[in-house]
């Protein structure tokens, strides 16, 4: 992060940010992690659907999905954080604004399939993991569960 230049947060579908979005998982998913484009971007990804993005300056360097499951219940998801961003707390950042902005939305429950890796982070952030491994997009995931 650079001397003197902002880090801001934005929440929204417009398709700025919506680009934004789709470069930090472009960046972190397809080309770090080499899951194949059809996969990472699904159906869940169209114009009505909300986005965090995180960033340093005009840079987006952090990302997180928006979806609403049922009325009281959002699943948080595709979250990402640019490798030179990583071990700043901007994931911790965008799952903050996520959570909020389901509370805004009258959810109370937030339910994230999460990599087996990331289990820690999420279970820091006050989630609890459910029993059970199973996979999700070629990788290892559990569901973690924290009530808002």
């Amino acid at each position: 992060m650079k001397e003197g230049i902002p880090i801001k947060t934005h929440i929204g579908n417009e398709k700025w940010n919506q680009a934004a979005a789709y470069y930090v998982r472009m960046q972190v998913f397809v080309m770090e992690r080499h899951i194949a484009l059809d996969v990472e971007f699904d159906d869940e990804d169209h114009d009505q659907t909300l986005y965090v993005v995180v960033y340093d300056g005009e840079k987006p360097v952090a990302t997180g999905r928006f979806i609403m499951t049922d009325a009281h219940t959002v699943r948080p998801g595709r979250i990402a954080v640019l490798k030179e961003y990583r071990n700043r707390r901007l994931g911790e950042r965008v799952i903050t604004e996520l959570e909020k902005h389901a509370q805004l939305k009258g959810c109370n429950l937030s339910v994230i399939h999460g990599e087996l890796s990331a289990a820690g982070f999420y279970e820091k952030l006050g989630y609890l993991r459910e029993p059970g491994i199973y996979e999700e997009d070629g990788v290892p995931c559990v569901t973690l569960k924290k009530i808002l």
